[in-house]
């Protein structure tokens, strides 16, 4: 078994840590010696060994052990473990040394022992709390001041609350446990699919805990002037990270954990789950010919759709693990499979995946879990009853790919949707099953879900010969290297809506910019209300997945009669449009990290009243997305952040720092426009790449100075990683009397053909010249904007004035 890093350890010590910027304290601790080697520098103190590793100017990282032995880099969560050498000034004195890089300043105090970080004006990131005793025999514990007007936001997809100050959380993957469902699975207090053990302060720097195992963490609950986190890992490992901006400090937590990748362009279509006619207690009511009569039905109506996925329903449900396992083995009410995937892909669906779990099964004719237990390739447990897939273990990898997976991927599947590797040493969310336990399962449980992810995610990408995409529910820290996240099945009532949207604030805040949620709501029936805004709010979400569980509406937008139809449809239609915004927006996740669903503090870090904004949120730089959340409003409360906004559906401007009484119809979502937005837009499709895309529409709202960076390659292949693609950047120059509009010439080594552009400029002007040359504007029948139309032309300016 490969399993070498999180090999189990039996270190036991009493240990009380205490945080400062970057390390923690005894306060009887003694500085003793000290040896420096490249960035690393070795401490050796009256109580542990330290390792401070200078990662770049921002980045410091900091390991302590009781013993002179530290664990092996691990490559599930971190990526990346060897960086450039960093310019260090060493000053000593006879009480201190401290080591200053371009961005920080760290101070090591001798006696008693500590350490402090500062910005280079001088003023404290942070500041230990040193005490003499510890009240946990088994955990570190870290702890540190916490300032007056410093706030938390990251740790993953909570659904609770957005800023962390004066809270406490748990880090485990799963969820409530506890029947019924409503206090137990549903409880979003302790929904925890996808924590991450990583948080960004409003004081500009983030830490990123770098543990496998379950940790805890209170953000001054106890102590309003103290936070705290610990865990039992017997080694301390963590990452202080500088910003001071809070994008700067996810780019940075992104080089360490890794940048998400490039989905295929046809990812930001519309994904559709189905349970194949029969849901759960409806099985024999599946069949081969309800996805295609789906999808037909898609086109028929003209309702734009690109991926598929088949629920659990397909396969046949084992002797020995039921609907939580998988056999590989069709139902045998599907007749003729591969002529299904034929047909679904002539309907021009651009991939088709299906639903497996974790563990192994026994079906009628194939014996995969026997085998896979004879061969090894199952995770041990006594007495040779594994049923979990190894995927620690590259070899058993293989054989799962082989004997099980490739049986589907032959026929036509493209994908995976992984489910439930949260039940890998903790009680399964549909059995009472739970999986290995033991002592090195508490390492290994919060991570199982990152090894099942990118199995299916590389073995496909390598089968397909395209870009690899997954949809899984469950994963850790470094999960965003294996897109996309799905926030797990919630009822479709009101009250789970909002605590959604939540989910998708926290996790674009935790380094994971590709996410999901089940469009309308996955159990019961949905008041057609809430499936009309919970509909409007997924279109524009970073992934737009529709998928429920009610026989036998399914979420189908048809089944929610004529208006949910339609306003389904002008919203799916809306972000067809928008693709070259959505894909422009995911190379900005790509190279930075920052998500494409924003919460407001990622961009108002400065402003207090974006902190517990849980109901709107920026898509991407320029859309600020204002969600009804409310049964029957008619209006909604929307706060406007400093600067300019205008509303998209009235286009009236509005002064920022302000909150608004906003009308939203039932076919209006309220949506406001950044002054100086630029959002690329094009023709409406059926699915990506149905026609040639000639003429991209640039929707220009002038204010300030702005630029954005259309971004192109072939949308499939890994080309893009050795640099084929293209970028062209379009700026925008204005005052109260004129604006420039610049489009220069495609950079980058992916060749485009010359495009037309119409410029719709959202502010009156009666003067235009392209190029030196005067224009005309094109008819328009809204008012306040003007149209130019800008033909074949890869370099091209537009002044305008009144």
């Amino acid at each position: 078994m490969k399993n070498l890093y999180f090999k189990s350890q039996n270190w036991s010590f009493f240990l009380i840590l205490l945080f400062s910027g970057n390390l923690l304290v005894y306060a009887q601790n003694k500085f003793e010696t000290i040896n420096t080697e490249d960035d690393i520098i070795s401490i050796k103190t009256s109580e542990n060994n330290l390792k401070i590793e200078f990662c770049t100017p921002s980045i410091v990282r900091v390991r302590i052990s009781k013993t002179n032995k530290f664990k092996s880099n691990e490559p599930y969560m971190v990526t990346r473990y060897n960086w450039e050498k960093v310019n260090l000034k060493r000053e000593e004195t006879s009480d201190k040394l401290s080591y200053t890089t371009s961005k920080l300043k760290l101070e090591i105090q001798k006696s008693p022992f500590k350490l402090s970080i500062f910005d280079l004006q001088g003023n404290i990131l942070s500041e230990d709390v040193i005490t003499q005793d510890s009240d946990s025999k088994t955990n570190n514990i870290v702890s540190k001041k916490l300032q007056a007007d410093e706030h938390f936001f990251g740790f993953g997809e909570r659904m609770d609350f957005l800023d962390r100050r004066g809270k406490s959380v748990h880090l485990e993957v799963g969820r409530g446990i506890g029947k019924p469902h409503i206090i137990g699975a549903y409880n979003v207090l302790e929904a925890n699919y996808s924590p991450v053990p990583f948080f960004m302060s409003t004081k500009g720097y983030g830490i990123f805990y770098h543990t496998s195992y379950p940790s805890d963490w209170d953000m001054g609950k106890t102590d309003p002037e103290i936070y705290s986190f610990s865990s039992q890992d017997p080694e301390v490992d963590y990452y202080f990270i500088y910003g001071p901006d809070l994008p700067n400090i996810l780019d940075h937590y992104t080089s360490i954990t890794g940048k998400s990748p490039m989905l295929p362009k046809f990812a930001m279509g519309l994904h559709v789950g189905t349970y194949s006619g029969g849901t759960w207690g409806h099985e024999e009511e599946t069949s081969a010919n309800y996805p295609v009569s789906l999808v037909e039905k898609f086109r028929q109506y003209q309702i734009p759709i690109d991926v598929l996925h088949l629920d659990s329903t397909w396969r046949m449900f084992g002797e020995n693990g039921g609907s939580g396992a998988t056999t590989f083995e069709w139902r045998e009410t599907f007749k003729n499979t591969e002529q299904m995937f034929d047909s679904l892909y002539a309907l021009n669906l651009n991939a088709v995946g299906l639903h497996v779990r974790p563990r192994f099964d026994n079906g009628k004719k194939l014996r995969l879990l026997d085998e896979a237990r004879e061969a090894g390739y199952v995770y041990p447990e006594p007495n040779n009853k594994g049923e979990f897939v190894n995927f620690f273990d590259e070899d058993a990898v293989n054989w799962w790919w082989e004997n099980g997976a490739m049986r589907v991927a032959e026929q036509g599947a493209m994908f995976f949707k992984t489910d439930e590797g949260s039940a890998f040493g903790r009680k399964a969310n549909e059995s009472d099953k739970t999986g290995p336990q033991g002592e090195e399962i508490k390492a290994l449980h919060n991570v199982f879900p990152v090894a099942y992810a990118k199995a299916p995610f590389t073995k496909y990408q390598d089968y397909n010969g395209i870009r690899g995409m997954n949809h899984t529910r469950e994963g850790y820290a470094g999960i965003q290297r294996y897109p996309f996240i799905w926030a797990g099945d919630w009822p479709s009532e009101w009250q789970y809506f909002e605590p959604v949207i939540k989910a998708g604030l926290n996790i674009g805040m935790s380094g994971v910019g590709y996410w999901s949620h089940n469009m309308g709501g996955f159990e019961h029936v949905a008041d057609p209300e809430l499936y009309i805004r919970w509909c409007q709010f997924g279109f524009f979400s970073p992934i737009s997945h529709l998928f429920g569980m009610e026989h036998p509406n399914y979420k189908e937008p048809w089944n929610y009669g004529e208006e949910a139809q339609k306003i389904f449809k002008q919203y799916d239609d809306f972000r067809y449009s928008l693709i070259p915004y959505i894909y422009s927006t995911a190379y900005q996740n790509h190279k930075t990290g920052m998500p494409l669903m924003r919460a407001l503090v990622l961009d108002y870090q400065e402003d207090p009243n974006v902190y517990e904004i849980t109901d709107q949120y920026l898509f991407g730089e320029s859309m600020m997305i204002c969600p009804v959340v409310t049964k029957g409003a008619k209006t909604r409360v929307v706060y406007l952040p400093e600067g300019e906004w205008t509303n998209y559906w009235t286009g009236e401007t509005f002064k920022g720092k302000q909150y608004l009484n906003v009308l939203c119809p039932i076919e209006e979502m309220p949506i406001f426009i950044k002054s100086g937005a630029i959002i690329p837009s094009q023709e409406v499709q059926q699915f990506v790449g149905e026609k040639e895309i000639d003429t991209i529409t640039l929707d220009v709202y002038p204010g300030i100075d702005s630029e954005f960076y259309l971004y192109d390659d072939d949308g499939k292949s890994l080309d893009y990683e050795n640099g084929k693609f293209s970028l062209t950047k379009i700026t925008l120059e204005s005052n109260q009397n004129s604006a420039k509009i610049s489009i220069n010439i495609p950079e980058g080594d992916y060749k485009i053909d010359k495009r037309n552009y119409l410029v719709r400029v959202h502010e009156n002007f009666s003067q235009a010249t392209l190029n030196g040359n005067s224009i005309k504007s094109e008819n328009s029948s809204e008012e306040n904007i003007v149209n130019f139309k800008i033909s074949e032309s890869d370099n091209a300016v537009l002044e305008l004035s009144k």
